[in-house]
């Protein structure tokens, strides 16, 4: 059966066509993930299914009946005042519905006298008690604790007042309130990045197991692989579509690649030769004066006018120049933890750790949400003081850190402006270096506030070659960066000749870039 299908989606942001022509079609029970780079349209086709976002031309279709849920990358304040028990629980308004009838009819039930309406109150009970066994009404809290619990959502969060919540905090909250309503479609942007580990397991089996239509934007290569059925590539503003995860696309676009290229390399092998018949012909009809040779010329010209000339096919993708130099070598002890501690009030994040961290060595950080992973590196930066113990940096250290929630001095200059602070760069120089991070043209003048989650990545990463550093410290470097970009620092990573520290929930990116795992972990780190 089909769910969503659109038809020749035209949608325009100023002079760009972010979707032209778009087209595709999803049947029940679909677990699709939509890819391609940052500003390709992904999240505006979620936004056209949830009726979110306005279309130019084409058409919408929604199987009738069918609910849809979506979770949006940024969520914003809400205007009732309440706390995030209550805001979950009206995942449940149908279902509670039910349940305050049955009470309104034990209490009618109980003072009854009439036979006659007691016996009429008894059968609509018997209805309605069928109807809440049939919603799972029984299985209301053991849903709602198993989701509160593996997402993290603590009873003292349950208490705290929505609007008190982080973007982060936020993001898990929506995630845990659209599974527990269940919505028939669930439309989810980007719902990996806020969470750990142990939580992205217990995700994949929801999805796996999901039985309604699901699609998922998300940058997260190792889920994608365990959660999806089909791909659907948004390129040119346009669906290319492959029946299998995120593995087979790769495997399937590679072929598509090469076939595309032996395909326009043939033609143009084929266009040439017709160019040199034409000349060949015309120059055969000046010696010979023979009027034959130029029709003959002129019949292929034609037939060259008329051909579809097929678009240049390049084998390279688009390359961010990560480079990162490194002149200047630290000592051999990079880090130290002796006896570290870390307490707020009543709160212990973690005692008497012990570390050692190694010239060359590539450590992922993890560990559940609130763990204190964030906490220990704003010790390592200085940011913070920490309880006892001591955080001993060895020996000409250079840092170049890259937070998790990146913000801005001056958000109101340029990127040229931004590149140009603390750089001897002349403008034409700058601008070819932006240009090596995807930032051409007028892009150079958009203003920092402005930026994507992703560019902003970019433009810090761009920042931080400059300054020969020795060691990077990332905290959640993948969060908002496309798969080609992620992909480029990952090698960049693996190349890098200095010592790196980094959290991520990124499991194929840990894979990729770390040599050593640390975990927070009862208190501790193993």
């Amino acid at each position: 059966m089909i769910e969503i299908e659109l038809n020749n989606i035209k949608k325009n942001y100023g002079l760009k066509n972010v979707l032209d022509d778009f087209s595709m079609e999803v049947h029940t029970g679909e677990r699709i993930a939509l890819i391609g780079q940052n500003g390709s349209g992904k999240s505006t086709v979620l936004k056209v299914i949830a009726s979110q976002e306005d279309i130019d031309s084409g058409t919408v279709c929604i199987r009738k009946g069918a609910s849809i849920g979506l979770l949006k990358q940024i969520y914003e304040n809400i205007d009732e005042n309440i706390n995030v028990k209550e805001f979950l629980y009206e995942s449940f308004k149908d279902v509670q519905n039910v349940e305050y009838k049955l009470q309104s009819l034990e209490q009618k039930m109980s003072v009854e006298q009439d036979a006659e309406v007691l016996g009429k109150y008894i059968n609509d009970y018997g209805s309605l008690q069928e109807l809440y066994s049939l919603m799972n009404g029984y299985n209301i809290s053991e849903k709602y604790n198993k989701i509160c619990t593996r997402f993290h959502i603590s009873t003292d969060m349950q208490n705290l007042k929505y609007n008190a919540l982080s973007g982060g905090e936020k993001t898990r909250v929506n995630l845990a309130k659209l599974l527990l309503k269940e919505p028939k479609i669930l439309l989810l942007d980007e719902p990996t990045n806020h969470l750990d580990i142990d939580s992205l397991d217990f995700f994949e089996e929801l999805i796996q197991s999901y039985k309604g239509t699901v699609l998922i934007v998300s940058h997260d290569r190792y889920f994608l692989d365990k959660a999806v059925t089909k791909t659907i590539l948004l390129e040119n503003g346009k669906a290319n579509i492959y029946n299998g995860n995120y593995s087979f696309f790769l495997e399937e676009d590679e072929k598509r690649t090469l076939a595309k290229f032996e395909k326009y390399k043939n033609q143009q092998k084929q266009i040439e030769k017709m160019k040199e018949s034409i000349k060949m012909l015309r120059k055969f009809g000046d010696l010979a004066g023979n009027e034959m040779f130029f029709k003959r010329a002129k019949c292929i010209e034609k037939r060259l006018e008329k051909m579809e000339v097929l678009d240049k096919v390049s084998l390279e993708k688009n390359k961010i120049d990560i480079n990162f130099k490194m002149d200047n070598r630290s000592g051999e002890d990079v880090l130290k933890f002796e006896n570290l501690s870390k307490c707020y009030d009543d709160k212990v994040l973690f005692c008497n750790v012990n570390l050692r961290i190694s010239y060359g060595e590539k450590v992922c950080l993890v560990g559940n949400n609130g763990s204190g992973k964030s906490t220990l590196i704003k010790i390592i930066l200085g940011e913070e003081q920490c309880t006892g113990g001591l955080v001993k940096l060895g020996t000409a250290i250079k840092i170049g850190y890259i937070p998790q929630n990146i913000v801005f001095d001056d958000e109101s200059q340029t990127v040229l402006d931004y590149f140009f602070s603390g750089s001897n760069f002349s403008e034409t120089e700058a601008r070819n270096k932006l240009a090596k991070y995807g930032f051409r043209k007028d892009t150079v003048f958009k203003k920092i506030g402005k930026l994507s989650g992703g560019e902003k990545v970019r433009i810090l990463l761009m920042k931080l070659m400059q300054k020969n550093i020795n060691f990077l410290i990332l905290d959640e470097p993948t969060n908002h960066i496309d798969i080609d970009t992620r992909e480029l620092l990952e090698e960049a990573l693996k190349e890098y000749k200095g010592t790196i520290l980094f959290v991520s929930h990124d499991r194929f990116f840990i894979n990729k870039v770390a040599n050593r795992i640390i975990r927070i972990e009862n208190k501790t780190i193993i």
